[in-house]
């Protein structure tokens, strides 16, 4: 009765305007308008209503609940979305009643109602996923997930869905149709979606296998990438330099390509210091017992310098070592003794930490010289007091070689090749 009510109701312009002697069929055309034009104020007038009313009843549900999700939903404009399903009804239930006089029209018009209520489903689980995404965010047992990546697979399949059933509408064909239609067409698909069919595999393999999460450090030489990572998504990951600028890489590049994450270093208990100092060959020599003497007033390598001229000394004796010549028998050298220095020092180094790898090693020669190769751990891991740490070590290792009457490599210089040339005149 209500429906025949209404329809009643928009006839009753074309009958006053027939009435007035203009004819059916341009009777009927005005009505049409006038219909349509009164169902668009209507239409319109309770979209706007019902928004303020529903995002006016959001926002006041969401200060008084202790949870966030619901904040995060006023944001993401759901309660807008919400707001335009009871118009969406009016306009299925009039079409009818406006376009009765044409059919054909009316049809059409359900079927647009029919493409807008697949689109509307659509951003409104976009909203529900980006409020969950942002709601996620707030735990810190995800805030270093990649989120976006789910949610971009969630939505893909969303709109494979939704553009399904629009095809079934456009088409009124079976949806199996449609499907095999893809089948047919999956060679140029493949080449079409080849990134994100890599990226969604790439983003379920990262995720399982906890290869990277927001907030790593990762370098990637490939892509010039060496820094945080800022988002991962289905076919980006976005590593924010710390030099500020911005790096994105492909997703499957972490999966296909080789790379370095910094995690396995933040978590642990310190930050490697692996560096050497090129001593000169030719500085390298065996010490003598008063050259020992002097060495033993530094502290550090006292101890260590008399318990092992002892026991050299006991070794030359028992095999009859010929002491005239150094050579002979068992010797200490000033490399040795920087060594043991060296070692000392790290190990009393408060900024070291003691229950990691310490080690103070001879690399093979090189033209430069002999590196003697610190492998050593700072306690602190942040960067700035990590470079602090390490060259304060070496500002005092580089002071402390002449002590050992060593040299450390250096290329000569234009000026030495110079006096060297004025040396010769």
């Amino acid at each position: 009765m209500q429906l025949e009510s209404v329809s009643e109701w928009s006839r009753k312009f074309y009958h006053f305007i027939v009435q007035q002697g203009v004819s059916e069929g341009l009777a009927k055309n005005l009505n049409l308008l006038v219909n349509i034009l009164i169902l668009t104020i209507v239409v319109f007038l309770v979209d706007q209503l019902l928004k303020r009313i529903i995002i006016r009843s959001f926002a006041i549900f969401s200060t008084k609940t202790r949870t966030t999700f619901d904040d995060f939903l006023v944001q993401s404009n759901f309660p807008k979305y919400i707001a335009h399903i009871l118009p969406l009804i009016i306009i299925i239930q009039l079409i009818p009643v406006v376009f009765t006089d044409f059919p054909g029209w009316g049809v059409f018009f359900l079927k647009l109602t029919d493409l807008y209520i697949a689109v509307l489903a659509v951003w409104l689980f976009r909203s529900f996923l980006r409020s969950m995404k942002n709601y996620l965010r707030t735990k810190d047992a995800y805030k270093d997930k990649p989120l976006d990546s789910f949610m971009q697979v969630f939505m893909i399949f969303t709109w494979i869905i939704a553009v399904i059933y629009i095809f079934t509408v456009l088409t009124g064909k079976d949806p199996i149709a449609f499907i095999t239609a893809l089948g047919a067409a999956s060679a140029v698909i493949l080449l079409i979606f080849k990134d994100s069919i890599l990226g969604f595999v790439a983003s379920i393999q990262v995720s399982a296998n906890d290869m990277v999460r927001i907030g790593d450090w990762i370098t990637v030489e490939k892509y010039g990438a060496d820094g945080d990572v800022m988002e991962i998504n289905l076919a980006t990951v976005k590593v924010r330099n710390f030099d500020m600028t911005i790096t994105t890489i492909p997703t499957y590049a972490l999966i296909s390509d080789s790379f370095r994450n910094w995690r396995g270093m933040q978590e642990s208990g310190g930050r490697r210091i692996k560096r050497a100092l090129y001593i000169a060959v030719s500085s390298i020599r065996y010490l003598s017992e008063q050259e020992i003497e002097d060495l033993k007033k530094i502290q550090l390598i006292a101890s260590y310098l008399d318990h092992r001229q002892k026991d050299i000394a006991k070794y030359n004796t028992d095999n009859h070592a010929d002491k005239s010549i150094l050579v002979n028998g068992r010797n200490q050298t000033n490399m040795g003794v920087f060594r043991k220095y060296i070692d000392a020092y790290v190990k009393s180094h408060p900024a070291i930490n003691k229950d990691m790898t310490m080690m103070v090693r001879h690399l093979a020669p090189t033209p430069e010289g002999i590196p003697l190769e610190l492998y050593i751990f700072s306690s602190d891991k942040r960067w700035v007091n990590y470079e602090h740490i390490m060259a304060d070590i070496f500002d005092h290792l580089l002071a402390a070689v002449k002590y050992f009457d060593l040299e450390i490599y250096e290329a000569p210089s234009s000026t030495d090749m110079k006096r060297l040339s004025s040396e010769g005149k």
